[in-house]
């Protein structure tokens, strides 16, 4: 019994770097969870979700992001207005104030990865780096995650005022 308690533990210690650790941190700013969907065949844009904690005496802002499969990843901020979904882009960055945690989340702030080079498949990581203001640059990578992570399905409308779909 004791071995195979013991075979059991060293397992999961050495599976859960892989399969639970999902975070990054680098001087006072921490990555959490950094996450995306799966996106059908012929989709151009995916999307990027992750906490930002920064744990330092000043604000820092999320100024840019890039990764390899899209051609180029813009910050946005998703909103219900009148019953219809909006979304826009924020063009001074995202401001993550010292000693707080700013999360990019499903109907919020987001990281919209555009013209997609291929589909984002389930399980796979994007690799994904940060830019910010006030502090370092960070590489990441987002695990894309199974559609129904959670999530409900809601029937709304999306509007794509100002975003350059091309």
């Amino acid at each position: 019994m004791r071995m195979r308690t013991a075979t059991v533990a060293l397992l999961l210690a050495l599976w859960a770097p892989f399969g639970f650790a999902h975070d990054y941190s680098q001087g006072p700013i921490k990555i959490d969870h950094p996450w995306s969907r799966p996106t059908p065949p012929g989709t151009p844009m995916g999307v990027g979700y992750l906490a930002i904690t920064n744990s330092g005496e000043s604000a820092i802002t999320l100024t840019a992001a890039e990764t390899p499969r899209a051609a180029r990843v813009s910050l946005h901020e998703s909103s219900m207005k009148d019953g219809v979904m909006r979304m826009q882009p924020l063009k001074d960055g995202l401001a993550i104030p010292a000693g707080a945690t700013v999360e990019l989340k499903p109907h919020g702030y987001h990281l919209m990865l555009e013209k997609l080079k291929t589909p984002l498949v389930e399980g796979e990581r994007i690799p994904v780096t940060l830019r910010f203001d006030g502090a370092e640059a960070m590489d990441i990578e987002l695990t894309v995650e199974p559609l129904d992570g959670g999530m409900q399905k809601q029937d709304m409308k999306m509007d794509h005022t100002g975003h350059d779909m091309e």
